[in-house]
């Protein structure tokens, strides 16, 4: 993603040690609007890739992945795709609307502090979750930050990454709010998912970044890099070409 020298210095407030885009989704996905927000409007823009076949995710991971009911009960779907808009309720987590059906596709738990997970092993299941770890991440509050590192990445060298972020940078509310605007699935199977997710900030930018998810433990959850990135992108876009359009507001 280029950008100018001048919007990425003094203009650019997450240039600041406190606000690099660092390894915690929470920070990232804030920070992302932000950059799309300050990206010059007669810039190139990029268009999601192509979905790819579901014989591209890894072999499984693991015997957690195994087909079954999610760690609160939800039933394991059986399809293997989703081409058009699941038909959703949705509701406010922190300023982002997010699609919500507890008996079904989840969140099936949340606790007193707002954090939600445990969602069905299906196709829309793991688009709920995707979107339900950037809704959780724009809270900015900084235990629900350290509860996403904690229990919605996988384990291993990333999360650990991720978790001293958390620490380090803790999450603050932002002056910008991002909602989604469409989805693609580009990958499923049981044992993995790639959810590509299109926003919009507040000041009207579009752009899309793309989520690796791993069924582990009954949920899914998002595969961090070593590195402890979370997300592939965020790219900016010139409009929705190429999307499912979805949206709760």
């Amino acid at each position: 993603m280029s950008q100018s020298t001048e919007s990425t210095t003094e203009s650019n407030p997450f240039t600041k040690p406190g606000f690099i885009i660092a390894a915690a989704l929470v920070v990232a996905l804030i920070a992302a609007a932000v950059v799309i927000f300050l990206l010059p409007k007669g810039q190139e823009n990029a268009q999601p890739a192509p979905a790819e076949s579901s014989s591209a995710v890894r072999a499984n991971p693991s015997a957690s992945a195994a087909a079954g009911k999610s760690v609160c009960g939800l039933p394991a779907g059986t399809e293997k795709s989703l081409g058009s808009a699941p038909t959703s309720k949705w509701e406010l987590v922190g300023r982002m609307a997010t699609p919500t059906d507890p008996k079904t596709f989840g969140p099936g738990n949340t606790d007193e502090s707002g954090f939600r997970s445990c969602f069905a092993q299906s196709p829309t299941g793991a688009l709920y979750a995707a979107v339900n770890v950037a809704a959780l991440g724009s809270s900015g509050s900084s235990e629900i930050v350290a509860k996403l590192a904690d229990k919605l990445l996988v384990p291993g060298t990333g999360r650990d990454n991720a978790m001293r972020e958390a620490d380090t940078k803790p999450a603050s509310p932002s002056a910008t709010s991002i909602q989604v605007r469409g989805f693609l699935i580009k990958a499923y199977a049981p044992s993995e998912s790639t959810v590509d997710l299109a926003f919009e900030t507040n000041s009207g930018a579009l752009a899309h970044l793309t989520l690796s998810m791993r069924w582990m433990d009954g949920d899914w959850k998002v595969m961090p890099a070593d590195d402890g990135k979370t997300y592939n992108g965020p790219t900016q876009i010139r409009d929705l070409s190429g999307f499912i359009l979805w949206s709760g507001v």
